[in-house]
């Protein structure tokens, strides 16, 4: 397929073949990222793990230092004595049955869904339309709660929940391509950071085995991930 002029101008600023430190490559994301809109800043790990096996199963959230930049959607499906909180705490949506019907009918225009453990019989039902999508609440993800009010500001100011794929790869919107190079990489090393901590002890060898970084619609940058770990 023919390069268009923008991929090819992004890959003469930068060697594809190279693998640059994190401060580095954050600089360059924002050198080659050329939309015209705020491009989200994404980061790529492949671990060293059989997602396969349960025992070595990484998932977990993060509250990111600087925020993703977005403008997180957020519903919150409770009873009505949890409504004001959650509205007050900025909560998009709040309510209850007439949400599940409209999610029943196809409606799922949020980032995050937040519940609380004793309406989980109401919103499992809803497992086939949100489970698909990464919107199903989930304890481990601290979406499933009594305190609804704190997980809608956990998740406003930046806290994302990543989980890794069938390849073994976490994928993860860290910033945008707007935020200083330098709160891309602190981002990028809270992410990583946490990584290695929920590192599975079922997991033998080299545990982070690559990591690149990219922006929406540019190529990725190979980062060195030895470093970080350090």
């Amino acid at each position: 397929m023919a390069l268009t002029k923008k991929r090819k101008e992004a890959l003469a600023k930068y060697d594809s073949e190279k693998v640059y430190s994190l401060d580095e490559a954050s600089k360059i994301i924002k050198e080659i990222s050329t939309t015209n809109f705020d491009s989200s800043i994404d980061v790529a790990v492949r671990l060293g793990v059989d997602p396969r096996k349960a025992n070595q199963m990484v998932r977990g959230t993060v509250s990111l230092p600087h925020g993703t930049g977005k403008d997180v959607k957020v519903l919150v499906l409770c009873t009505a004595d949890k409504e004001k909180e959650a509205l007050e705490a900025g909560a998009d949506y709040v309510g209850l049955d007439e949400f599940i019907t409209k999610i029943k009918g196809g409606w799922t225009d949020v980032d995050v869904i937040i519940t609380m453990p004793s309406v989980m019989g109401k919103v499992g039902a809803l497992g086939r339309i949100l489970g698909p999508r990464g919107l199903m609440p989930n304890p481990k993800t601290g979406t499933v709660t009594m305190n609804v009010a704190q997980a809608v500001t956990d998740v406003k100011a930046g806290k994302i929940d990543f989980r890794v794929d069938k390849f073994g790869i976490i994928h993860a919107a860290i910033g945008k391509a707007s935020f200083e190079s330098e709160k891309i990489a602190d981002n990028a090393r809270e992410l990583i950071s946490t990584l290695i901590k929920l590192k599975p002890t079922a997991a033998k060898g080299t545990y982070i085995k690559s990591l690149s970084i990219s922006s929406t619609m540019s190529p990725s940058i190979n980062v060195e991930s030895k470093s970080i770990e350090a």
